[in-house]
């Protein structure tokens, strides 16, 4: 039996859905698959040389706790779970998520994006960015973009993922 394979297609680009597909593409690197990761849409926000803009979007998503990471033990504690109604109309709400998110991944010790992203092109994990996408998107030049990713369609995608042991669409 070869080695196993894992694809994984990444559609969002902000901060807190950039870590799945970049923890388990690491993690799975680790344990000796062959990966690649096709960044399409949204999710080519990830590629991009400065990921220190991404910001984090709890409207609709009510599984997101709203903890406080800093401040008294007894305020640290508290899950202040707030309606999306509330999120969508309470100005710089998304910022303070963002910031809430930040201090929360460095207070945990958790890797950063550009982290992740090092790990996982020393692994060999494949970065390719959905070539349709990068002309919809009119990213004009390729400089906006780290080194080693490869531009390519869908097409090309498939012979990879339809090869793949798993595939995920994140």
């Amino acid at each position: 039996m070869g080695q196993k394979k894992l694809a994984i297609i990444a559609t969002k680009g902000t901060l807190d859905w950039a870590y799945p597909p970049l923890i388990l593409a690491s993690t799975a690197a680790a344990l000796d698959y062959e990966v690649e990761i096709f960044f399409t849409f949204y999710g080519l926000q990830l590629l991009r040389k400065d990921v220190s803009s991404l910001k984090v979007s709890p409207l609709g998503n009510p599984g997101m706790p709203m903890k406080m990471p800093f401040g008294p033990e007894w305020f640290r504690g508290i899950n202040w779970n707030i309606p999306n109604i509330i999120q969508a109309n309470v100005p710089g709400f998304e910022s303070l998520a963002t910031t809430l998110m930040k201090k929360t991944i460095a207070n945990n010790g958790v890797a950063s994006i550009a982290e992740l992203r090092e790990l996982c092109q020393e692994a060999e994990v494949r970065f390719t960015a959905c070539q349709m996408t990068v002309e919809l998107f009119d990213f004009n030049s390729k400089e906006d973009f780290i080194d080693g990713v490869e531009y390519a369609g869908a097409a090309k995608f498939f012979e990879f993922a339809g090869e793949s042991d798993i595939c995920l669409y994140i």
